[in-house]
């Protein structure tokens, strides 16, 4: 199976033995404690499930200025977004050494990890600014990730961490949510060598279906992971039960057995286009995926990315610096002319009126109608749970 990023084995950080858990708790009771942002939960939820191995906690100052601008650590390391804890408010654990960060999305704010503080560093607006501007290509609040980013607060609280809770994910989102321990073993346990991922935050339109199939054809993989995002997203996206029951739904009545797993994890979204994509590949390398496929503006938003640059980010990553490949997918849809879903790169004797398209907008104006859209775009059982959930909005 393909090594995890920059490690030969993977390195979770979520104590899973039942008596260090519990002193840990234990201890957590006495300690200063830190309630921390979604965002940084989100990361602890990360580097407790082994997604963002080889770290071992938040990053300091250095070193997330260094992976903004350069895309390595200050040791080296390649890593494409700065894993951080940033915080407001930093009067209950200033001078403290070791503390409990308390979980903002679960009742009761219940510790979720133990920190070994190694530096508390105050950010300053210029150093916040170029970080937002490298991570994500603007400065523009009405840009969701940059609007996340900037208002969770400029003290870096920096350090290694023992993850105590997966926060609300695993109960949630039970048979969907996965560490990437988790899922290499059941990869192995399935018997797959070559695996193709997908990111996804939404449901999965008919184009996306083939294109998970022409990577498996193409790549000669043994079988495609399906990995929804479960976290938190902008406003107007599918919530992450309907958009699991979708998936489901579509892998159930239209792959074979045994070529697909279904999975999830969770992280909040960025929004980050290119950055984001080579972020999604080094967790994808770390639960077991030989290859990523990267489509048309991958983790992107509005028009803040061109088409393509998180293909094109990749031929900037350092030889070596990754094992994980990707797959280039161009725009999908259904051809008239074919009566089939065609890459549009591959269709150069197509003009647009030759494709079956759709707006967002459309789209949500027909479910919300009760109005399947056109089989050609979207599987009828797919369609069927998304008027539900449209029509009881």
């Amino acid at each position: 199976m393909i090594n995890p990023h920059g490690a030969d084995a993977l390195k979770p950080l979520l104590v899973t033995d039942t008596e260090m858990r519990e002193q840990l708790l234990a201890e957590a009771d006495s300690l200063p404690s830190l309630l921390l942002s979604s965002a940084a939960a989100a990361n602890a939820v990360m580097l407790g499930g082994g997604y963002f191995t080889p770290l071992s906690g938040y990053m300091n100052l250095a070193d997330a200025l260094s992976v903004s601008q350069k895309m390595h650590t200050v040791d080296g390391l390649f890593w494409p977004v700065p894993v951080l804890n940033l915080a407001t408010d930093i009067s209950g654990i200033e001078g403290s050494r070791r503390i409990a960060l308390r979980d903002p999305n679960v009742e009761g704010n219940p510790v979720i990890a133990v920190m070994d503080v190694e530096a508390i560093e105050e950010i300053s607006a210029e150093q916040k600014d170029t970080m937002t501007e490298q991570v994500y290509g603007t400065l523009d609040s009405a840009h969701p990730g940059v609007a996340v980013f900037q208002e969770q607060g400029n003290f870096c609280v920096s350090g290694p961490v023992q993850v105590l809770s997966l926060s609300y994910f695993a109960t949630d989102f039970e048979g969907t949510f996965q560490t990437a321990v988790e899922i290499r073993a059941e990869i192995a346990s399935r018997g797959w060598n070559k695996v193709v991922a997908f990111q996804t935050r939404n449901p999965m339109h008919l184009a996306h279906e083939e294109l998970c199939r022409m990577a498996m054809d193409r790549l000669d993989a043994d079988g495609v992971v399906i990995h929804m995002l479960l976290g938190k997203l902008k406003a107007g996206d599918i919530p992450a039960d309907v958009r699991d029951a979708c998936i489901r739904k579509m892998v159930d009545v239209y792959f074979p057995e045994n070529s697909v797993m279904v999975s999830g994890y969770g992280f909040d979204m960025l929004y980050a286009g290119p950055r984001e994509a080579v972020l999604h590949a080094v967790f994808r390398q770390n639960m077991g995926a030989t290859h990523l496929i990267v489509g048309r503006d991958h983790a992107g938003v509005g028009d803040y990315y061109g088409p393509f640059d998180a293909q094109a980010i990749f031929e900037q990553i350092p030889e070596g610096a990754m094992e994980i490949d990707i797959f280039k997918a161009d725009h999908t849809a259904w051809s008239k002319k074919l009566d089939k879903v065609v890459m549009m790169s591959e269709a150069p004797d197509h003009k647009p009126e030759d494709y079956v398209f759709l707006s967002g907008t459309k789209v949500r104006e027909l479910l919300s109608d009760g109005i399947a859209p056109p089989p050609e775009f979207s599987r009828p059982e797919v369609a069927e749970i998304l008027m539900n959930h449209y029509q009881n909005l």
